[in-house]
């Protein structure tokens, strides 16, 4: 009897926990969090940030430090935070979708006063609403139809002459970061059936309190898309400014015509581009600029090496006639190392696209997915070295070679690394008394989530 016992208490305690396990409910699924916005749209957080170091040595600009003679080397540092939120509707007549977003930012340390000096800023950047058409037209394709309204950027091609819609430095700062992007007021209308795109804006950019010349502007694009690789365009803007700021730019028709190609099937690793823009005002401006681009990949070598030369070509004022021939650059932006920004040096910091030849011979290698790297080799002539500053008669401006790399840490960090060496021309030596070779460099980590 007792050994019966004890064989059913040790059955029950073996059986117990298989007994209990079969009777436990199933887990239930985590509660989802609500996030307090309305749940039949498609919200997306983004939140990119930056922080970089840079550095000149026997820089262009004015001795950063009082009392010390001939100092003329500048450190500093640039950073920003920009949160954004973005959501959209999709309904039965196409998707409403909007935007907004903020950007702060701070320069610090001995910064030029182009950079900012030792400044910060915070501001709404993007804060738009946009209706697309979605599956609505039918044949027309989808999206055929996209009209935006508010902040919000707008690029022209590859922004030789319209990308930035926000100026920086200054009051502002983050100077070179540049992480203001949007239009103080934009209006755009997109209409692309097939492999056509039609653009109608609106453009009124964002400039510096300090320095706004109320520069605005309308305008129609045109782009035709031969095939994957190749686009061709044309189009007309009508701008505006305050007169006593920029005279040539209040009432200025620009005509601008371009084309990206890839010449032949066959030879896929061959691209071309060219960009031709036509500023008229009379006599306030009557000004030419373009530039013509050849490049080459050597896709089946070890690394990619894509091999490519550029000359640009942007008129400068010819001082014995009654017309201002200076081209006006306008709001060119970053597109990609050397464009629009001609040289680390150079381009950030003394010149502009204007009154400038320019060639440019650049190597691009690709050791990996996450590595992109080469060099970029600049020569910098005037086109009239009479208008550039007084008593300078030679068209040599400089001679510059910058090291690029971008590495990307992971899906969220880049790191980009700059180092450039320039060696002044006699025009240089002849406006401002500047002889002794420049050096700069740079690091920069970007996160993007």
């Amino acid at each position: 009897m007792q050994l019966a016992i004890r064989l059913l208490l040790a059955s029950s305690v073996l059986l117990a926990p298989a007994v209990a396990s079969g009777q436990d409910p199933p887990p239930s699924p985590p509660e989802e969090r609500s996030t307090g916005l309305p749940s039949k749209i498609d919200w997306t957080f983004n939140f990119d940030a930056g922080w970089g170091t840079f550095g000149f040595g026997n820089s262009l600009f004015v001795n950063p430090r009082e009392d010390v003679r001939e100092n003329l080397s500048d450190q500093w540092f640039e950073g920003y935070v920009k949160p954004a939120l973005s959501g959209k509707y999709t309904g039965a007549k196409g998707e409403l979708y909007g935007k907004v977003s903020a950007v702060g930012e701070r320069t610090y340390g001995s910064a030029p006063p182009v950079a900012g000096e030792d400044i910060s800023s915070f501001q709404f950047e993007d804060a738009n609403i946009g209706w697309r058409s979605g599956e609505t037209l039918g044949r027309l394709g989808e999206n055929a139809v996209d009209l935006t309204v508010g902040r919000v950027p707008y690029q022209l091609g590859h922004g030789m002459l319209l990308y930035d819609g926000a100026s920086e430095g200054g009051s502002r700062g983050g100077y070179w970061t540049n992480s203001r992007k949007a239009f103080q007021f934009a209006a755009i209308g997109r209409f692309k059936p097939g492999r056509n795109k039609i653009d109608v804006f609106y453009l009124d950019r964002d400039e510096l309190p300090e320095s706004d010349t109320g520069s605005r502007l309308w305008g129609t694009n045109y782009e035709f898309s031969l095939n994957e690789n190749s686009t061709i365009g044309a189009t007309y803007m009508k701008w505006f400014a305050h007169r006593d700021e920029k005279p040539g730019r209040d009432g200025l028709n620009v005509y601008d015509f371009r084309a990206y190609v890839t010449p032949a099937n066959a030879l896929e690793d061959l691209s071309v581009e060219a960009e031709y823009a036509r500023e008229d005002n009379g006599d306030a401006l009557s000004s030419n600029g373009w530039y013509l681009e050849g490049g080459y990949q050597l896709s089946r070598i070890a690394w990619k090496p894509r091999i490519s030369y550029r000359y640009a070509f942007f008129e400068g004022d010819d001082v014995s006639t009654p017309t201002n021939e200076a081209f006006d650059p306008l709001f060119p932006g970053f597109h990609d190392w050397g464009a629009w920004w001609q040289g680390e040096i150079a381009g950030e910091y003394f010149l502009s696209n204007s009154n400038l030849k320019s060639r440019e011979l650049r190597v691009h290698f690709t050791p990996s997915e996450a590595i992109g790297t080469g060099l970029i080799l600049f020569n910098f002539n005037l086109d009239h070295p009479e208008s550039y500053r007084p008593r300078v008669t030679s068209k040599d401006l400089a001679t510059e070679l910058d090291w690029y790399m971008d590495w990307k840490l992971n899906g969220n960090f880049t790191a980009s690394f700059v180092a450039a060496y320039a060696d002044p021309g006699l025009a240089v030596e002849q406006a401002l008394d500047r002889t002794h070779n420049f050096t700069y460099a740079m690091v920069y980590l970007a996160y993007s989530f």
